[in-house]
């Protein structure tokens, strides 16, 4: 479906509003002495809190009195139908093992789109009081330091990129080689950094995120962000991502490609 010009300042104003709530609803327990995580998985880790139930929660709230005809896919609560082709896809707090953890690079992340995906994304950091928004006119950056743009890196040759990932915490074996057979090539990796480092793509800051099993929930947040900074979001295959899965973000369209045949040939 096509979004016009006052739709998607409509939808931005609700994104926001979706934020602020989640800001609220999580500030409380972050670094409390008490908070506790309970395991949704009966073979491995994967942790849940209070926080992650309540933001959702309160998102969920503000899009019933905002957008009640909208429909909702959630991490926690999962889905709701709808009636206008529009859906929320929430992740409450992606990186809730960094939030227990008590380091600020876990995030809100909030996308509104159709089938196609994600139109507008949002990656807010509370603790820090960072919020990046992206939209097809562009992608800004509200923080401590003020408003700023976002724009993606330039092209550079792989020797010289920066990646980032959460290999190997999740992701299986081969698709752990196939990764490491890029990160061999660039020149800094750097691991375990949640959506942030969707972000800091967004932000100029590294050239390439690449991950596996990913939620739907995980990356359409960060699609609408790096897409309006003028970066790439694929599958491994270079096709569409929102669905989750096998993803590579990238700052520009020349790394994608290089990065994109190392893994095509580690497969």
């Amino acid at each position: 479906m096509t979004v016009s010009h006052d739709q998607i300042a409509a939808l931005t104003e609700v994104a926001h509003a979706l934020a602020d709530a989640a800001r609220q609803a999580i500030l409380p327990h972050f670094r409390s002495v008490d908070l506790v995580s309970d395991n949704k998985l009966n073979d491995g880790f994967d942790p849940v809190t209070v926080a992650d139930r309540a933001a959702e929660q309160a998102m969920r709230d503000v899009l019933a009195a905002l957008r009640p005809d909208d429909a909702i896919l959630g991490e926690e609560f999962g889905a709701t139908s709808g009636t206008t082709g529009l859906t929320w896809v929430l992740d409450p707090i992606d990186g809730t093992r960094a939030f227990i953890s008590g380091t600020p690079t876990w995030g809100v992340l909030i996308a509104v789109g159709d089938d196609a995906g994600p139109v507008i994304g949002v990656i807010d950091q509370p603790y820090i009081g960072e919020r990046f928004t992206g939209t097809p006119a562009g992608a800004n950056l509200q923080g401590p330091h003020g408003n700023s743009t976002l724009k993606t890196r330039g092209p550079r040759p792989l020797s010289e990129a920066t990646i980032f990932t959460t290999f190997p915490e999740v992701g299986t074996a081969a698709e752990a080689k196939a990764f490491h057979a890029v990160a061999g090539q660039t020149r800094l990796t750097r691991y375990g950094m949640d959506c942030y480092a969707y972000a800091l793509l967004a932000a100029g800051q590294i050239d390439l995120v690449i991950e596996a099993q990913l939620n739907a929930y995980d990356i359409q947040g960060p699609i609408g962000v790096i897409h309006g900074a003028g970066g790439i979001v694929t599958d491994w295959a270079g096709g569409p991502a929102h669905h989750g899965g096998r993803v590579i973000a990238a700052a520009n369209a020349d790394i994608h490609k290089a990065a994109l045949a190392v893994l095509e040939n580690h497969l």
